[in-house]
């Protein structure tokens, strides 16, 4: 049994039901294979009120100190988060802010290597804590954390630090290793190690009785995620406008929302646009299988689970040509990739897939390749040889 620490602030609880689902799919599915244990350590921004006037950060507030999910004990240390030079603090800060917590679960429930998810400030914090411990780390890069964050000056530092610190490095796409070795981390630092999806859930419905219970009558676009700027969300309406035929589900929440609905009335398709609240994952399985076509036009992305999970319940997708999508989408029974990111770009695409639709059965063969199973393999593998390497230690005090 390898015994680990899972270290990230990006992981749900019991307010933020979704927040890092990716994390906590990923870390289930390792225990699943009865070859790891683990606890989590999931540092929470810290604020004095809990009141839900606060947005944000009274849900930070709210969060319990300890919880725990699906049999998982969950940790949620508190860390000071400074306005305006707090990103170039966060790593120290969040670092001693742990330390007691990692200190007591390493002397009452040993674990031999830190599992650390996203590279800032969670990961150059996790490598501080290897450090004062003498544990050796592993970080997992997911996206914006080496897309966008290396830009900055200081954080780009604490980045290089830190990948050079760890004992090993994952990547949940080619784009994100390359990206990794532009800064110049080791090659053979770096595993390549993408999602999975649960394929046990994320399965077919009955599309006909779905569509017939849901009135959905038209051709049926669909939009999962966050209702944030990257996304694009606001291309998918423009396209829209271009295409009186079809129908549109976004399905999310976030800081564009009310902008979005603006849009959406004064482009004359508020109409055949139907926002969504954020659905938990089996209920939007039904969403997946009715949906015709999913749209995901972001400028920059990790590993879109979205993605995944479109196609594993026999829905194509169009995507941008960032990040790991490319990875994912690699034939004609997948979908499409644009590389322009605009209207027209996503209108021409829609109508070229919606005219040329790939049959259910070929999409969800085509997600097959998808499953966890070997993904969880190699890293299980990889926990034991970096550990191994290490010679573990565990030193007190």
């Amino acid at each position: 049994m390898i015994d680990l620490l899972t270290y990230t602030s990006l992981y749900p609880n019991s307010v933020q039901t979704r927040h890092g689902i990716f994390i906590e799919n990923r870390i289930r599915k390792l225990l699943d294979s009865n070859k790891i244990s683990t606890n989590v350590l999931a540092p929470v921004p810290w604020f004095p009120v809990q009141s839900r006037l606060f947005g944000d950060y009274g849900k930070y507030a709210r969060v319990p100190k300890k919880e725990q999910r699906h049999g998982i004990e969950v940790w949620h240390p508190r860390y000071p988060v400074i306005p305006k030079i707090g990103m170039n603090l966060a790593p120290g800060l969040m670092a001693t802010s742990t330390y007691r917590s990692a200190r007591a679960l390493l002397t009452n429930k040993p674990f031999r290597l830190i599992d650390a998810h996203y590279f800032y400030p969670d990961g150059v914090a996790a490598s501080l804590l290897g450090k004062w411990l003498n544990i050796p780390v592993v970080i997992s890069a997911r996206g914006t954390d080496i897309n966008l964050l290396p830009d900055y000056r200081l954080p780009r530092s604490m980045i290089i630090w830190a990948a050079r610190q760890a004992a090993a490095i994952i990547t949940v796409s080619q784009s994100l290793k390359e990206r990794l070795m532009n800064l110049g981390i080791s090659e053979q630092k770096i595993t390549v190690l993408p999602n999975g999806v649960d394929r046990q859930l994320f399965q077919p419905g009955n599309r006909l009785s779905l569509r017939e219970q849901h009135q959905f009558t038209r051709p049926t676009l669909l939009y999962v995620g966050n209702l944030i700027p990257l996304k694009g969300v606001d291309i998918i309406l423009h396209a829209l406008a271009d295409l009186p035929e079809f129908d549109c589900i976004v399905i999310g929440d976030g800081s564009e929302k009310n902008r979005l609905e603006k849009l959406a009335t004064s482009l004359q398709v508020s109409n055949r646009v139907h926002f969504i609240n954020t659905l938990s994952q089996s209920e939007l399985v039904d969403y997946y299988t009715m949906a015709d076509i999913l749209l995901l036009p972001s400028s920059r992305e990790g590993y879109a689970n979205v993605l995944l999970e479109a196609l594993s319940c026999g829905t194509p997708v169009i995507a941008t040509a960032v990040g790991g999508n490319p990875d994912i989408i690699t034939s004609a029974s997948a979908g499409l990739l644009i590389d322009e990111r605009s209207p027209d770009s996503l209108k021409t695409a829609i109508k070229k897939l919606y005219s040329n639709m790939p049959a259910i059965h070929n999409v969800t063969n085509y997600a097959q390749r998808f499953s966890w199973f070997p993904t969880i393999e190699q890293q299980i593998n990889l926990y034991q040889s970096t550990i191994s390497k290490h010679g573990f230690q565990n030193v007190q005090g």
